[in-house]
């Protein structure tokens, strides 16, 4: 075979490195597999000119690889005639880049050496043939390494076991055992404390608790994300809490203390759940709701934007505020244009003393809804620990192989749509009425004063109605401009009407 010299008549070789993972970061392994490559290479008398390395990357994932995407081009270039690995694996595990690498090793007259499998001339028929097989058993192994991989992780999540990857917020107590990791930047190497993954740091603990009850109190997203920045609070990677971040927060169900795998839920964790899992399935069930309404906009500054209704001629749209034309003061104007505009923030003022005179009054506590509408909490919670099990329990079996596909599909669809069912079930009874808090509350009118804008405004959708009519004329028997009367209530709960 022909091979590229040096100047000095010493053939050409090039050197790659992969390894699928480095847990540390440290490239132990790397620097192992390269001590063997030149050793190999300075027995044979080699010149190695460039050595490539792809660190903590996987052949058979499919993901690129820079090191070697590189090494194939010099090689079309003409760097190098000899390409020496630690082990045929390494170079490659698709039968398609096997093909890629044999056609340049071709046309350019490349010959493959390695550590652990020997000389592979992959301009011979006999030598592609070797190359192939090699391939195949390559492959082979890792699709068995990816079905060993996959088994114990299911096991691993079954047994309620952390599954590793970034630590979830709310968990990951600092032990006083140390560990060595490497930055994948740079390579320096320090010490930091092992997390216990079982056990919930008390102040993370504490703001999903709070977001949650806030969500179950008609909380948004959007208010949580900026109490988070308010208070300085951050993902665990330090990162500003975004939208998405706090969706998924208060939806996973780790914070029930319930595992998870490859997105189902299989069993109790071992862990101590944070949340109760009634709450928990209440906030999954608010957040994921198809009709659940999200920011389509700006957020309102106004008490009654789209909420309060005009009343002209059974128009039923919502008004919104405007101030337009040269007017001193913000007005609520139906979009059509009907019945003129209404000074704003009066009739805010007028909105929130008729709410607060309702919630002041003795018979107030008859306006909240049935507390869980007797759903009975703990048995609907077995029920779903039931179900759970037996999802576990079919997990297990597929995971040994004593079940086929089709069964275990089947049983977990159903037992899937099960306990969709005891979950809406669930989140009846945790969802908390917007008016708890006011009612029964010593100072009524200080604790509406208390919740922002949006919680004012969930209180007003679920207690009241209101319907702004055309105004009367001129001055009022009260000496005021304002008609108060043309502010119409229509209350939802209760008979009573305000005096």
């Amino acid at each position: 075979m022909k091979t590229t010299q040096t100047a000095g008549g010493r053939t050409r070789a090039v050197i790659y490195c992969r390894i699928s993972q480095d847990r540390t970061g440290a490239g132990l392994g790397i620097d192992r597999q390269r001590e063997d490559c030149e050793a190999l290479a300075r027995g044979n008398g080699w010149e190695v000119v460039e050595t490539y390395v792809d660190n903590d990357i996987s052949a058979y994932s499919g993901k690129k690889r820079p090191g070697y995407e590189q090494m194939l081009a010099d090689l079309e270039d003409g760097t190098a005639t000899i390409v020496v690995a630690w082990h045929t694996d390494r170079l490659h595990r698709s039968p398609t880049e096997l093909e890629r690498y044999i056609s340049i090793s071709e046309r350019r007259g490349v010959s493959t050496h390695t550590v652990q499998a020997g000389q592979l001339d992959l301009s011979t028929p006999s030598g592609r043939m070797t190359a192939r097989i090699l391939g195949a058993v390559a492959k082979q192994e890792s699709e068995h390494k990816g079905e060993r991989v996959a088994r114990a992780r299911r096991q691993k999540a079954l047994a309620g076991e952390w599954m590793g990857g970034i630590r979830p917020f709310g968990w990951g107590m600092p032990t006083d055992e140390m560990r060595t990791v490497a930055d994948r930047k740079t390579g320096e190497e320090r010490l930091e404390p092992v997390l216990d993954m079982m056990r919930a740091v008390p102040e993370e603990a504490e703001a999903l608790r709070y977001w949650t009850d806030e969500i179950l109190s008609g909380g948004s997203i959007r208010s949580l994300v900026k109490w988070c920045a308010d208070k300085g609070v951050t993902t665990t990677r330090g990162n500003p809490v975004t939208h998405t971040d706090m969706r998924d927060m208060l939806i996973r169900p780790r914070n029930a203390g319930i595992a998870v795998y490859r997105g189902e839920e299989v069993g109790r964790g071992q862990w101590e759940p944070i949340v109760d899992e009634a709450k928990f399935r209440a906030v999954v069930a608010i957040l994921t709701d198809p009709g659940r309404i999200v920011n389509r906009g700006a957020q309102p500054k106004w008490l009654g934007s789209l909420l309060y209704e005009c009343g002209r001629d059974a128009c039923g749209q919502g008004v919104t505020v405007t101030q337009s034309g040269g007017r001193r003061y913000p007005s609520y104007r139906c979009p059509t244009g009907h019945g003129g505009g209404r000074r704003a923030e009066i009739v805010d003022q007028y909105v929130e003393d008729t709410i607060v005179e309702r919630l002041s009054r003795p018979d107030a506590h008859e306006l909240l809804e049935p507390v869980a509408d007797g759903v009975d909490v703990a048995g609907l919670q077995a029920e779903a620990e039931q179900i759970r099990r037996r999802m576990k329990d079919l997990g297990g079996l597929f995971g040994a192989g004593q079940l086929e596909l089709g069964p275990f599909t089947e049983g977990m669809d159903t037992a899937r749509a099960q306990l969709e069912g005891v979950t809406q079930q669930l989140a009846r009874a945790a969802t908390r009425d917007p008016l708890v808090g006011l009612v029964g509350a010593p100072d009524v009118r200080k604790a509406w004063k208390a919740l922002d804008l949006e919680r004012q405004r969930n209180v007003l959708r679920a207690l009241v109605t209101v319907t702004l009519k055309t105004p009367r004329p001129g001055r009022m028997p009260d000496g005021g401009y304002f008609d108060y009367d043309a502010v119409q209530f229509v209350w939802k709960r209760g008979q009573a009407v305000p005096s």
